[in-house]
């Protein structure tokens, strides 16, 4: 297949474009800036210039693909505090791309957080690909890429864990927590740490989002998880082992002043569960854990 890939020059991007090109695919790869055509070119992808909010760039390229993979959002607007304009941003893109593909049977891969699920009040027991929400910040988006299967595509979500790890991962949330340990001079929890976040290896992640491209069914929540939760208080330590500074538990007043933008995800307890993902997919995680590479040490380089 011919895929257009956005996000094509990101963490997760720089994993799939060779994964798709190994498996015999062709990628058109999403590039704003010449930095960034340069490295979707490096990585054996053709490029086309612009960005999330280019759409008729979007409709063109998708329509012109026998397939799309939607990676890209607006971070530098969640990472200012602009929650909505980046969902806004990210919806009117797969609408764009929805307008290329309807009726085609194309294939078109969304991406969606497994942290929705648990902030939206699934607790209690690990979130399953068969929990859909009715709406809710990026639910709309991951709900109108759903909704396209009705319209002929072949569409599918991969809602991906919070940490997403590996030496691709600079801007993630792993990188994040490490440089907010950084500025305070120690690795923090919230509360009793007792929390847990699922993770998934940037290049496991990236087999899945190039076999749901190739045979997801119409209609898909897949789950890009490797382990069901790592308790927070684990991932602060591993961080404070590599920092070496002192890992402390940080009161819920004072979540804003230690993790920054991170301070409404950092408590939330969301172990989420990759059955159905496994199976339908014929998928296993085949790379390092979180903490194993946490201790490896490059992201403390």
């Amino acid at each position: 297949m011919r895929v257009f890939l956005t996000g094509a020059s990101g963490h997760i991007g720089s994993a799939l474009i060779p994964e798709l090109i190994t498996a015999g695919h062709s990628v058109v790869g999403l590039a704003r800036s010449d930095d960034a055509a340069a490295l979707v070119a490096d990585r054996g992808a053709e490029v086309v210039r612009g960005g999330l909010d280019d759409l008729d760039v979007l409709r063109a390229a998708a329509s012109d693909c026998d397939g799309v993979i939607h990676l890209a959002f607006r971070h530098d607007l969640m990472q200012v505090g602009d929650m909505a304009g980046a969902a806004d941003s990210d919806l009117a893109a797969l609408a764009a791309i929805g307008d290329a593909v309807r009726g085609t049977g194309k294939p078109l891969v969304g991406t969606s957080g497994t942290l929705l699920l648990a902030a939206s009040g699934i607790t209690g027991r690990p979130g399953t690909e068969e929990d859909a929400l009715p709406s809710g910040y990026r639910i709309d988006s991951e709900n109108f890429v759903i909704g396209l299967a009705d319209d002929g595509v072949r569409s599918s979500v991969v809602r991906l864990p919070p940490t997403v790890h590996s030496d691709l991962d600079c801007h993630g949330f792993v990188p994040g927590l490490i440089g907010f340990a950084r500025n305070a001079g120690s690795s923090g929890y919230l509360g009793d740490g007792h929390n847990r976040w699922p993770a998934v290896h940037t290049r496991d992640a990236a087999r899945v989002y190039r076999r749901a491209l190739e045979s997801a069914p119409a209609g898909t929540r897949l789950h890009a998880v490797a382990e069901e939760g790592v308790p927070f208080r684990e991932i602060a330590a591993a961080i404070g082992r590599g920092l070496d500074v002192p890992v402390v538990s940080v009161p819920a007043d004072r979540a804003a002043d230690v993790f920054g933008y991170l301070a409404g995800f950092v408590g939330i307890d969301n172990p989420t569960a990759s059955t159905l993902t496994r199976e339908l997919l014929d998928w296993e995680p085949e790379f390092p854990g979180l903490l194993s590479d946490l201790a490896a040490g490059h992201y403390f380089t």
